[in-house]
């Protein structure tokens, strides 16, 4: 891997990479912006006992939202992915931490959904953020030169 940015043209990867990019801006604007989201943010963070209560309940969805749409348009991907990893890792102690299953719409008390994503975010790490993405784009100038 001698450029970070380097992919190759793999519209499996490219659709994993947007798909990655959609759930992570939904996940943080609803927990932002949805007040059931927001009030279950809350008690999962109180309830796992996550350290700088405020600042996480901020700056995890900040950072979602803009991960997610980094991921959508391609940039860093293997870069990002580094970011997706703890985000996970924390995602899955905070599930097993928590036992009010009240605080887990739209999914399930066991982190099937944070396994999923490590799973798509190691098929990005591998190869790249394939089809349709900057880093693809920047793959190709660089072949061509």
């Amino acid at each position: 891997m001698n450029n970070v940015r380097e992919t190759t043209d793999s519209n499996f990867l490219g659709v994993i990479r947007i798909i990655l990019g959609v759930m992570f801006v939904m996940t943080g604007f609803m927990k932002l912006f949805i007040p059931a989201f927001t009030e279950a943010w809350l008690g999962q963070l109180t309830q796992a006992g996550i350290p700088f209560l405020t600042l996480n309940f901020f700056f995890v969805p900040i950072v979602e939202i803009v991960l997610g749409l980094l991921l959508v348009k391609g940039f860093f991907v293997r870069f990002l992915i580094f970011i997706i990893f703890p985000i996970m890792f924390v995602a899955i102690y905070v599930h097993f931490a928590v036992d009010d299953l009240a605080l887990f719409p739209l999914q399930p008390k066991t982190p099937i959904i944070p396994f999923l994503v490590l799973i798509m975010a190691g098929l990005l790490l591998r190869g790249g953020g394939g089809s349709w993405s900057a880093d693809l784009r920047l793959t190709k100038r660089n072949e061509n030169t």
